[in-house]
């Protein structure tokens, strides 16, 4: 009986070591297959991937594909290879005339070197830091040559140059502190006036386009008399010409009419005596004419109907 016992407790002690032999077995497989997979990097395309061992930077991938680090030792960060924008905060400035401004920007760029990104600004919120306070520098300088009417007015401003200026001239101190980014455009995305500026502005903006509308009314005023004035003489010199031309032509007729009258009343002096009498008594006798003359006067026996 004893030896029954004795020999059912060796078969569960071998049994319970083939148990934690498998077990150990497994556990080991698992922790092989955990540290493979951990020791692998899938690089998408796109972006970098940064394999660091204790903090220090040992690796960048660049190229998409399967890549390996050491389990445990090394970890891996990633970093975008695409165009980023960036927002730049709003910032007042002074444009050359003394007028200030709320100047709100954007940037794209892009990491172009990884590792002098790292080294220098750690990461990109250091980088677009850095990135914004370059641009703020160079817009207030450059805005600041400009008149505030220059800025807003679409047709005097010159704002295409003025960003690709703004754009190369932050590229140039980008690679001067080595941050390795490159800043591919910078746009002004709104120009407006600080609240307390706005209303004092708008006015003074009114104001000078009354201006201008009253200088238009007075040009047009000037050239509307001025144009009558000429109007007016052309008109005086037509009627003049005319009126010479019809006083001539009126001259002639009557030279031309009284030579008929000669040539035809010398053929009868008589009928022209007659003639001019009876024109005489119509410029002479009219409704409220009255005449007193003698019975026997020729004028008489004319106007009574006695003809010898």
């Amino acid at each position: 009986m004893s030896e029954e016992i004795f020999n059912e407790n060796e078969k569960q002690k071998k049994d319970l070591k083939k148990y934690v032999k498998a077990g150990v077995t497994l556990l080991v497989i698992i922790g092989i297959l955990l540290i493979g997979i951990n020791s692998i990097v899938i690089a998408k395309e796109g972006e970098y991937k940064v394999v660091r061992q204790f903090g220090d930077v040992v690796k960048i991938h660049e190229e998409p594909g399967l890549k390996f680090k050491i389990p445990l030792v090394q970890e891996v960060s990633t970093l975008s290879k695409k165009k980023m924008v960036y927002d730049v905060d709003e910032k007042e400035i002074t444009t050359l005339d003394k007028k200030r401004m709320i100047i709100d920007n954007y940037a794209i760029w892009s990491i172009t070197d990884p590792e002098n990104m790292i080294a220098n600004a750690r990461t990109e919120l250091n980088a677009e830091a850095r990135m914004g306070e370059f641009i703020f520098s160079i817009v207030r300088s450059e805005l600041g040559k400009m008149n505030f009417s220059e800025i807003i007015n679409e047709e005097e401003s010159s704002r295409g140059v003025l960003n690709e200026e703004i754009t190369a001239k932050v590229n140039e101190y980008l690679q001067r502190d080595n941050y390795g980014i490159v800043v591919d455009d910078v746009r002004i995305k709104r120009s407006d006036l600080p609240e307390a500026n706005e209303e004092a502005v708008f006015n003074q903006m009114i104001t000078d386009r009354e201006k201008i509308a009253q200088q238009y009314l007075s040009e047009g005023e000037a050239d509307k008399s001025r144009i009558r004035a000429e109007v007016d003489r052309e008109v005086q010199e037509m009627l003049s010409t005319a009126r010479a031309n019809a006083e001539k032509i009126r001259a002639e007729g009557e030279q031309e009419a009284a030579q008929i009258y000669n040539s035809a009343f010398s053929q009868d002096p008589e009928f022209y005596q007659l003639y001019r009498t009876l024109e005489s008594y119509k410029k002479t006798i009219d409704g409220e004419t009255t005449i007193i003359l003698p019975q026997d006067s020729p004028y008489a026996e004319l106007l009574l109907g006695y003809f010898e």
